[in-house]
């Protein structure tokens, strides 16, 4: 199954309906340094969400940053964490946004907001290495790191399980299917770009990844293809031809066993 990108990553919108934007310090023993630092916190937040509104981000990073400091403790402080995972990741500081969630994360597990924390962690990572290998050009496939990838995964992987009916879920749900054709589609590349170059172990070491670790793919049955070509390569003809029968099995209407030519002339598995 194949997942077009007719879907956009939409701005994730703060989750200020989940959570009560402000919460009182009231009580007996509250002083009025204690008070005094509520209404300033409260009127930074203003502030802030002004700021943002308005796409002054830098301005509205600082106001949360001292928000945080000021509200310790209390669920405006918590808002103003998630605000600011959100900032950093409009403004392309990743580390940032990833470390403010984070702590977000492991301060506050119960948090009515630990869905919204989960999925934005995700769409974090998700956003960084997956444009659908939009730098390949530039780089080589050996080269690039997945890891991003398979954090984003992860991430919404923790919240499906946690949050099923959370109205983050579905979203997430979509994304896995689609980093997991990304991570299969990239071992399939970096197999095909060790084969080229005469590197057949380590094309088979890839291949087999592929196939193995994402064997609903669509890939897999390059990867199979793959396989077969590397292990003839290699004078294997016992994992050749097990790797043929699994490519014939799984995929009997496969354009690579279609490209063949006359089996008296060529053998099949050499198309290149």
């Amino acid at each position: 199954m194949t997942f077009s990108l007719k879907w956009r990553l939409a701005p994730v919108a703060v989750s200020t309906a989940v959570m009560v934007a402000t919460l009182q310090l009231a009580g007996c023993g509250s002083s009025p340094k204690d008070e005094r630092a509520d209404v300033a916190a409260e009127k930074l937040y203003a502030d802030a969400k002004e700021s943002m509104e308005a796409g002054t981000y830098d301005s509205a990073i600082k106001s949360l940053a001292r928000v945080e400091g000021l509200a310790a403790g209390t669920v405006l402080a918590q808002q103003s964490q998630l605000d600011l995972a959100y900032l950093y990741w409009k403004t392309g500081e990743k580390a940032q946004a990833l470390t403010t969630i984070e702590r977000f994360i492991k301060l506050n597990p119960s948090s009515p907001a630990l869905d919204y924390a989960m999925y934005l962690r995700g769409i974090i990572n998700f956003n960084e290495d997956l444009g659908l290998f939009g730098r390949i050009a530039q780089q080589d496939l050996s080269e690039r790191d997945q890891r991003a990838a398979r954090d984003a995964y992860q991430s919404f992987k923790q919240l499906v399980d946690q949050f099923p009916q959370s109205k983050y879920s579905p979203d997430a749900r979509l994304r896995m299917d689609y980093i997991v054709n990304s991570l299969a589609g990239y071992e399939v590349h970096v197999a095909r770009y060790y084969y080229k170059r005469g590197a057949y172990v380590a094309a088979a070491n890839r291949a087999k990844q592929a196939v193995t670790e994402f064997q609903q793919s669509p890939a897999a049955e390059e990867g199979l293809f793959l396989l077969v070509q590397c292990y003839d390569r290699l004078e294997l003809p016992l994992l050749r031809d097990d790797a043929l029968r699994v490519l014939q099995n799984n995929y009997p209407d496969s354009r690579f066993l279609a490209q063949a030519g006359e089996p008296d002339k060529r053998a099949w598995w050499k198309l290149w």
